[in-house]
């Protein structure tokens, strides 16, 4: 019997504000806007995509709260999500002619992986890479 398949997943990000996280997304690491809205005046949520990368984005009217700020008593979760990146160290170069800042520069890790680590605009710690 063959297994079912899952295509994406798409995490939503509680932020401060749409158009700019959309912002950040699109003008820093080349997320294409996918969706906005729901009307062109109020914008609280939003869609970005890059490959097979979905991520969403909505806002509430609450602080973000990015998984590297919850105390969570067996230490923090540096992550809010890993994004596979068959070539980090060509997305990196690519962030960096950007200009965007890593929160942890391109290496091969404890864990087995290589990539690299940056905050978006709101806090929430992304880790594009790949296992070694």
């Amino acid at each position: 019997m063959t297994t079912p398949s899952i295509g994406i997943v798409a995490p939503l990000f509680i932020v401060r504000s749409v158009p700019a996280a959309l912002a950040f997304y699109r003008d820093r690491l080349g997320f294409a806007v996918t969706f906005e809205g729901p009307e062109p005046g109020d914008v609280f949520f939003g869609i970005v995509e890059r490959g097979g990368a979905m991520l969403m984005f909505k806002a509430i009217g609450v602080d973000p709260l990015p998984n590297r700020t919850r105390d969570v008593g067996q230490g923090i979760a540096r992550w809010d999500a890993y994004l596979h990146a068959p070539d980090p160290d060509a997305l990196a170069a690519e962030f960096a002619s950007r200009g965007v800042r890593f929160s942890e520069p391109l290496a091969d890790t404890d864990d087995g992986l290589r990539g690299f680590e940056l905050q978006d605009a709101d806090g929430y710690v992304l880790f594009f890479g790949r296992p070694r």
